[in-house]
């Protein structure tokens, strides 16, 4: 493990995706610790650190990217957290979710919205 690299991946882990983004660290311990590094240190510590592109505009693109997958609703919930954790409007998301419509299909698209639509209620609950 390159320590700078997880240390560096943590901080944006957590600066991003908070609870949430623990949680998914948390899940993989007992079974494979070493892909839970992986995802600290890559995409965290490396990707997301560089400069280049603001950090509302990756979320955004990861926002765009798991609704085009169409396969990754709990991914995709997670990062409409951190879309929302750094910024980004809820109507700022949906709109990257509907554009994808284009792109990956209407199926994509409503499972992005319904998707958006859990994290929103969510939210709003914990708020008050």
């Amino acid at each position: 493990m390159d320590n700078e690299r997880y240390v560096r991946g943590w901080a944006k882990l957590n600066e991003i995706d908070g609870e949430q983004g623990e949680r998914v660290i948390e899940s993989l311990r007992d079974i494979a610790p070493d892909f839970a590094n992986y995802l600290i240190e890559f995409p965290f510590g490396d990707i997301y650190s560089r400069p280049g592109l603001d950090i509302k505009t990756r979320e955004l693109a990861v926002v765009a990217a798991l609704t085009a997958l169409g396969n990754a609703s709990p991914q995709l919930k997670v990062h409409v957290h951190g879309a929302l954790n750094v910024g980004c409007l809820r109507q700022e998301v949906v709109e990257v979710i509907m554009q994808m419509a284009v792109y990956a299909g209407f199926p994509a698209a409503l499972n992005g919205l319904f998707a958006a639509k859990e994290v929103f209620k969510e939210r709003s609950a914990e708020a008050g």
